[in-house]
């Protein structure tokens, strides 16, 4: 696997000069923090040796270096998921290969369904902590000590100074901000009512199908992480309705603008 990595990682330093201590991976419909950065490179996944391709409505599938904020950035527009068929390997591959082109700290954004009461459809919620319900688990396999301990700690998930800065930079533009707990599950299926019941009965705020195996990994490597959700669709008794992926996109997109202010200022800030 060190060798794919570092494959990759050739490949990409062939073909920018972009030096990125930010990695940022963007969710469905939360792509358009691509806008806010000084592209100065884009190349497609399926031109990346060793680099699955997105499926999914929503995810582009390139990568993106440029400026933001002041730092140079590596962003991922698009994404890989567990339910396309990947192994965890595949999922978080990209994650690996930032740490190795010099990136120091993640940033990820998601789309999620809430599960807490007091949430509602647009919620932005700051992860502070998440569940792991995958089926399969990243670190799984012979240990790369190269880049990390064969047992590493997750007592932190989410760096607290970047949480907390964050809340402050919503707090100085006026926008409402949650801090959750976040689930991650499998899918494609968006939860039943049973499931989003059991899923707020163990302690979480919401319930998604990514982010937590590019965390795990990215705390494998020592890397500090901020998470950001958007909420939406509702899990919550009396809340639940029928929702589709295109649903899901339209809130995304109309809250996006939120998520991105507080993200770019947050990193410029660091």
């Amino acid at each position: 696997m060190l060798e794919k990595f570092n494959e990759s990682v050739a490949f990409l330093k062939s073909k920018t000069t972009v030096e990125p201590t930010i990695g940022i991976i963007l969710g469905t419909g939360l792509g358009g923090l691509v806008n806010e950065i000084e592209i100065i490179d884009e190349i497609h996944y399926k031109h990346i040796p060793n680099f699955p391709v997105s499926t999914v409505i929503g995810h582009s599938g390139k990568l993106i270096f440029g400026k933001l904020g002041g730092k140079q950035v590596m962003a991922m527009a698009g994404r890989f998921h567990f339910y396309e068929g990947y192994d965890m390997k595949e999922v978080t591959f990209p994650v690996r290969v930032m740490k190795l082109m010099g990136v120091t700290h993640l940033f990820v954004s998601n789309a999620s369904g809430g599960v807490n009461p007091d949430f509602e459809i647009g919620e932005i919620m700051i992860q502070d902590d998440h569940i792991n319900l995958f089926p399969a688990h990243p670190l799984i396999g012979k240990n790369i000590d190269e880049l990390g301990t064969r047992f590493p700690d997750m007592s932190k998930p989410y760096d607290h100074g970047m949480i907390a800065l964050a809340k402050t930079i919503a707090a100085e533009n006026n926008i409402k901000v949650s801090t959750g707990t976040y689930c991650g599950l499998t899918g494609p299926t968006l939860e039943t009512p049973a499931e989003y019941r059991y899923v707020r009965a163990i302690g979480a705020d919401a319930v998604g199908m990514s982010t937590v195996p590019e965390v795990i990994v990215a705390r494998h490597m020592d890397m500090p992480c901020f998470a950001i959700s958007i909420i939406t669709d509702l899990g919550v008794p009396g809340k639940i309705m029928e929702t589709t992926h295109e649903d899901v996109q339209r809130v995304a997109e109309v809250q996006e603008p939120k998520m991105t202010l507080i993200m770019k200022e947050l990193i410029s800030r660091l």
